[in-house]
């Protein structure tokens, strides 16, 4: 420790100091500081509230989820933060509300789409930062929802019932941040406005809870205050653990995020970084949109199925899910190159499933940028993403490995020592976007 007559000086200093990087460094937009907001929650918190591992196993095994923002923001096609980056008044911008009638809206298209793609689970915003709910919402503030809106229904519940059909999970993401509440930037000055945006929050997460069956997935989002700070942060005003106890009664055995200030059942990771690391050991979900931004525009920055199917086995081999985004357009129709991308990821997993779903990582911690594995009972998969010259050499394996078998191809050869398992695959064998091995070992003697 620093002699207590020094640390003014180091504190000044640092500040000085923090003060010239911030200034060199280009700004974040509110949209990148929230993508950085990872099991930031104290894991304290109301651990009486977390699920148990019998109620986890569904999420875990499903490995695959589609997300889907879709709302007025659609109809301007500049993203999802339309509303607030572009500083439409409150008003004005709910105008759009009248122009909302997607005569394509098909939501048993939407759920065929997902399951084509391997999805075991999807998740729809039923209300983003705009404060528009596109489900029946007695609670919702100016009653600004879809019954209200053009389209004079509730959208939520035909999609509900035909994500059940197609035998997936039902997620509903639900953003308590409301840019039409001045109290959302003022929460302590503006005591009434700031209880009438609390009150929202409590009265639709009731709402979304007792109206549509069971679901299975809570995905909050946007539970920061003013942009600033961590969902954490804000828990002192959303008092999350009250929230979250009123889901627990009605929805038992939901599985839910941390991004209400709650640690929640699992962590999140937003965004396009690269997934690296060692094996996690709080099941996570990483979520990125396939169109670079999350609600319709569009599509001039496609991912391509090779790029999805990467950050999907970076994601399992380290513990994770894969939630990755559509973006409809204004008339409910998801744009085709988004559809090609999640179609040939179905295509991947058709192959190679077995080696994904209802897996555990490991037995070996992965390395970045060459492999990573996936384990059930007595097989081992090993994900190559780029061969060594010589080979791959792997550290030893748990128990005596008894067989290899080149899942992208026909040809591997192998040999099992006292120093490890040695690989090789020729080119051709190799599959793309990743080479998949079996392993098969037997119990050590």
């Amino acid at each position: 420790m620093k002699p207590p007559r020094l640390l003014p000086l180091v504190a000044l200093a640092c500040s000085l100091l923090a003060g010239i990087a911030s200034a060199a460094e280009p700004q974040a937009s509110d949209e990148q500081r929230s993508a950085t907001k990872t099991a930031n929650a104290d894991p304290t918190l109301a651990p009486d509230l977390l699920l148990p591992a019998k109620d986890m196993a569904w999420w875990r095994d499903a490995k695959f989820g589609v997300f889907v923002h879709w709302g007025l923001y659609a109809i301007p096609a500049k993203g999802e933060w339309h509303m607030f980056n572009d500083k439409v008044p409150a008003a004005e911008y709910a105008k759009l509300a009248q122009q909302f009638n997607p005569q394509h809206y098909d939501p048993d298209a939407w759920a065929q789409l997902a399951a084509d793609g391997g999805a075991r689970y999807m998740v729809l915003t039923t209300r983003h930062h705009d404060g528009f709910s596109l489900f029946a919402s007695k609670a919702s503030w100016g009653q600004f929802d879809a019954p209200h809106s053009a389209a004079k229904r509730d959208l939520v519940a035909p999609w509900v019932e035909a994500v059940r059909r197609h035998g997936l999970r039902v997620g509903l993401y639900y953003s308590p941040l409301d840019w039409r509440f001045p109290a959302y930037f003022h929460p302590r000055e503006m005591p009434e406005n700031a209880r009438e945006f609390k009150q929202q929050t409590y009265g639709q997460i009731q709402e979304l809870m007792s109206q549509y069956g069971r679901i299975d997935v809570l995905w909050y989002d946007g539970g920061w205050l003013a942009h600033q700070g961590s969902d954490a942060d804000a828990a002192w005003f959303w008092e999350p653990d009250r929230l979250n106890r009123i889901v627990r009664k009605l929805q038992p055995q939901v599985v839910i995020n941390p991004r209400s200030g709650w640690q929640g059942d699992f962590d999140t990771e937003e965004g396009d970084a690269p997934i690296r690391g060692p094996i996690r050991a709080r099941p996570w979900e990483k979520t990125f949109s396939i169109n670079g931004a999350w609600g319709y525009v569009p599509e001039n920055n496609v991912k391509s199925t090779d790029e999805v199917v990467k950050a999907l086995v970076n994601a399992v081999v380290r513990n994770g899910n894969l939630l990755v985004n559509l973006g409809p357009d204004a008339d409910g129709v998801v744009p085709p190159r988004q559809s090609e991308t999640l179609r040939g990821v179905g295509r991947w997993l058709q192959r190679y499933g077995q080696a994904v779903y209802d897996t555990r990582p490991g037995p070996l911690q992965p390395v970045d940028g060459v492999y990573g594995m996936t384990q059930h009972g007595d097989k081992r998969f090993l994900f190559v993403l780029s061969w060594p010259e010589a080979g791959l050499a792997l550290p030893a394996l748990p128990g005596r490995v008894t067989g290899v078998r080149n899942l992208s191809g026909a040809d591997v050869a192998w040999r099992d020592g006292p120093q490890g398992l040695t690989l090789s695959v020729p080119a051709e064998q190799r599959g793309e976007p990743v080479t998949v091995l079996e392993i098969s070992t037997a119990a050590p003697q």
